[in-house]
């Protein structure tokens, strides 16, 4: 017996209940798969807050409006699209998630062969106060922060992790250049174990 295909016949349309699913395609590429679906009603991810819930009402119901919203061949083919879709949308977000990590660690390493970074490693390392709490050799962890330099004139925020034998803790920096100079003008680590602030400069 073969079954009326109700595709793209409207609100109305039965669902068959194999595709009647969570829609990853839907809920990760939204509004672009609403598009390429004919369910315009992910264009709502435009509107502010509407846009949070937005996402996961499509993964719910993004299968159900697609089917009805557009003619398909069979439900095999429905599925098949929906796969891609979903594996597209994979994809790209693998891809954005790889980018995001490059970007931190190429800034991670920009500020660690910075010259504040330098200033704060060699202030940390010797510093009386941080080798009685954390102990010796310290170890310091990659940056995170941020480094703007204009001409001879600059500004650095960034923060990384201290340790040592008896302890860890966060370092805190703030550098500032003028004429070329750079200086540090604020620093602090803050001791994991106790809870202290270490004020360093």
């Amino acid at each position: 017996m073969q079954i009326e295909n109700t595709s793209g016949q409207g609100k109305l349309a039965v669902v068959p209940p194999e595709i009647d699913r969570w829609n990853w395609g839907a809920f990760l590429f939204n509004w672009i798969w609403g598009i390429g679906n004919n369910t315009f009603i992910a264009l709502l991810m435009f509107v502010p807050f509407v846009n949070v819930v937005m996402p996961f009402i499509l993964g719910v119901k993004g299968s159900t409006w697609a089917w009805r919203n557009k003619r398909w061949a069979s439900v095999e083919e429905f599925q098949a699209v929906q796969r891609k879709w979903t594996k597209w949308a994979l994809i790209v977000y693998a891809l954005m998630v790889c980018a995001f990590v490059a970007m931190f660690f190429a800034v991670g390493a920009m500020l660690k062969d910075s010259e504040p970074y330098k200033l704060a490693q060699a202030e940390l390392i010797q510093n009386s106060q941080v080798q009685a709490a954390l102990g010796q050799p310290i170890s310091l962890g990659t940056p995170s922060g941020s480094i703007e330099v204009s001409g001879p004139d600059g500004a650095a925020r960034f923060e990384f992790s201290v340790s040592g034998p008896k302890g860890s803790g966060t370092a805190y920096v703030e550098a500032r250049k003028s004429l070329g100079r750079w200086e540090l003008t604020g620093m602090a680590v803050d001791d994991s174990a106790t809870g202290n602030r270490m004020s360093i400069k």
